[in-house]
């Protein structure tokens, strides 16, 4: 007959009671030499389920390519599909590159207005907007939507409401299986009062969604008077997702040059933190999906988001330094460490939020205040 090892015997029962506080239900069974065998173990080979649900879209697993400029071309959004992406969301069209195109067209159309009676023979060519973005967008849409296996969803950037927002249900109609609406608007009137602000936001949602069937998303900018309150209108004005943060790109000043320049730069991992935080703070709280964007560089930056509250975790970043492909790593990373710790995406996602049950005021205070009292410990002389 076989013996069992005590030890054995006590490391499986320890091993049991540790799990099942966890709510694991895996159970530990001894093989007849003594060893401990733990059935999570065995099946830490089955791939976790990244299965994710975004603004209603299935998607195969949290990861998604942000706006950027890896997606302006069908054979550019073929290879983020490939690479293994739950979803791509196309570089963005703007605002002011609508109503410059449709100032153009009107001023076509007005051409030869003035000519003489006796030229009534003369007619102007028709307007004509083949080479203009809205329209290469539009295309791209329709050529692209259909020969990738993950959803792909439209970017509009603007600031102001008006009938360049029609353009969204252009997208939708070409084939966009959602529209991320990116708000950039900095208001560089200091007398700008913070309603007026909100307010702009609000009406710009409501325009778009008023012309659209399928998911809008929100992507914000964290500078606004009260972020938390602003984002719980928004989801309740029927935002479908919110999309954290996008960003400011702040000028500098070329001393050699005596100029101003515009900001530009790819995302840092320090950057993560900001949005990492809100996203915590309004997990459960909304809605509306939350979207993690900003400083994603490697497996552990998309496993913080997750645990912090993410439905989907967003980067150009990373795919411009390493390459489409890396965004199948980054998935294989997220399924290894959830299987190393024997957690499915449900329970890890929002596992390190802000808890539900807790005063968020006084739960970022508490954190402020063990941050500068643990640096004054590690940096006092």
């Amino acid at each position: 007959m076989s013996k069992f090892d005590p030890e054995a015997l006590r490391a499986a029962a320890e091993s049991h009671r540790q799990k099942t506080a966890m709510g694991s239900s895996a159970t530990d069974q001894l093989a007849p030499n003594g060893s401990q065998v733990v059935e999570a173990e065995r099946n830490q080979s089955r791939p976790v389920d990244l299965r994710t649900r975004y603004m209603g879209l299935w998607l195969r697993n949290p990861v998604v390519a942000s706006a950027g400029p890896l997606s302006q071309t069908v054979d550019g959004i073929k290879s983020l599909a490939a690479g293994g992406v739950g979803a791509v969301v196309m570089y963005s069209l703007f605002e002011e590159q609508i109503r410059h195109e449709a100032a153009r067209e009107t001023a076509l159309a007005e051409q030869g207005t003035e000519s003489f009676a006796e030229a009534l023979s003369y007619f102007p060519t028709a307007p004509s907007n083949d080479s203009g973005l809205t329209r290469t967008y539009l295309e791209l849409i329709e050529k692209a939507a259909p020969v990738i296996d993950v959803p792909l969803i439209a970017s509009l950037n603007g600031s102001t409401t008006g009938e360049w927002t029609q353009n969204a249900r252009r997208m939708q109609d070409a084939g966009a299986a959602a529209i991320e609406l990116n708000v950039y608007y900095v208001p560089g009137d200091i007398t700008t009062a913070a309603r007026e602000v909100e307010q702009r936001y609000l009406d710009i949602l409501d325009d778009v969604k008023s012309r659209v069937g399928v998911p809008v998303a929100m992507k914000l900018s964290p500078y606004l008077s009260s972020f938390g309150k602003m984002a719980q209108a928004l989801d309740a004005a029927g935002a479908d997702g919110l999309v954290l943060f996008n960003r400011y790109l702040q000028p500098d000043i070329d001393l050699d040059q005596m100029a101003v320049l515009p900001g530009f730069g790819l995302s840092t991992q320090e950057e993560a933190k900001l949005p990492r935080s809100w996203i915590s703070a309004l997990y459960g709280r909304v809605n509306a999906s939350l979207a993690a964007t900003t400083g994603v560089e490697t497996v552990e930056d998309v496993v913080k988001y997750l645990l912090a509250g993410a439905d989907v975790v967003m980067t150009t970043a990373a795919l411009v330094r390493h390459g489409s492909d890396y965004a199948g790593q980054l998935v294989d990373g997220v399924q290894s460490w959830l299987s190393r710790r024997q957690l499915d995406l449900s329970r890890a996602r929002g596992l390190l939020a802000v808890p539900s049950n807790a005063d968020a005021t006084q739960y970022a205070r508490s954190g402020y205040i063990s941050g500068l009292e643990r640096a004054k410990k590690i940096y006092a002389r």
